[in-house]
């Protein structure tokens, strides 16, 4: 099967309200044929996002920062500056139209640009997510997902250097916050997005078999 021709962009830091707004839209121009498959890469503010699986009792009390219900599945997830987070609007060819089969796909991904980085991760029995190899195991990457006739929402969230405290706020899907990790904090120097950024993007190339041009 040749691969698809498929669109990066990269919105920088952006609201999340406006992110979805805008996300809606994309998933609307793909289920036309508009645009072509399209990988959105965001930073957002402190927030928090709740998905349909979210058991209230994981978001606990005094998280003073804006808080969406949306369409994803799973439950309380923490977005925020050093987090590197990705909504593939792809619309599945017949294929590909397993949606456990379309989150290893984006685990698998993320493995492989850690590695890139020299970090080794893996996937932990019955829990999504990148997780780290070491003993005890640690997140960095959280998934959530939805699919509208078969065109792909929501996505990924990867630490790349995120202040883990912020984690505190929540019960990370329904687990206590000192599980979580970051790329920075695993690696023991300093990672940034734009560093990670490309690797993201060439991994996804090869997972999923997209051909990207990056677009403003």
């Amino acid at each position: 099967m040749p691969n698809v021709p498929a669109a990066v962009v990269d919105w920088g830091r952006l609201e999340y309200g406006e992110a979805w707004r805008r996300q809606l839209e994309l998933v609307a121009a793909r289920q036309r044929d508009e645009i072509p498959d399209t990988l959105v890469l965001v930073e957002h503010p402190d927030v928090l996002t709740l998905g349909r699986g979210t058991h209230q009792e994981n978001v606990l009390p005094g998280a003073n920062i804006p808080v969406f219900e949306i369409e994803r599945g799973g439950d309380v997830t923490y977005h925020g500056p050093g987090q590197l987070v990705g909504y593939p609007i792809f619309l599945l060819r017949p294929e590909e139209r397993d949606l456990r089969l379309y989150l290893r796909n984006l685990e698998e991904a993320l493995i492989r640009a850690a590695a890139t980085l020299g970090l080794s991760c893996g996937r932990k029995e019955s829990l999504t997510g990148m997780w780290t190899q070491d003993m005890p195991q640690r997140k960095l990457a959280s998934l959530g997902v939805a699919c509208k006739r078969w065109v792909t929402l929501h996505g990924f969230a990867l630490n790349v250097s995120t202040d883990l405290s912020r984690f505190s706020l929540i019960n990370p899907c329904g687990l206590n916050a000192t599980v979580m990790a970051s790329l920075s904090s695993c690696l023991g120097r300093p990672v940034t997005l734009d560093e990670v950024k490309p690797l993201v993007i060439r991994e996804f190339a090869e997972v999923f078999g997209r051909t990207f041009a990056t677009t403003d």
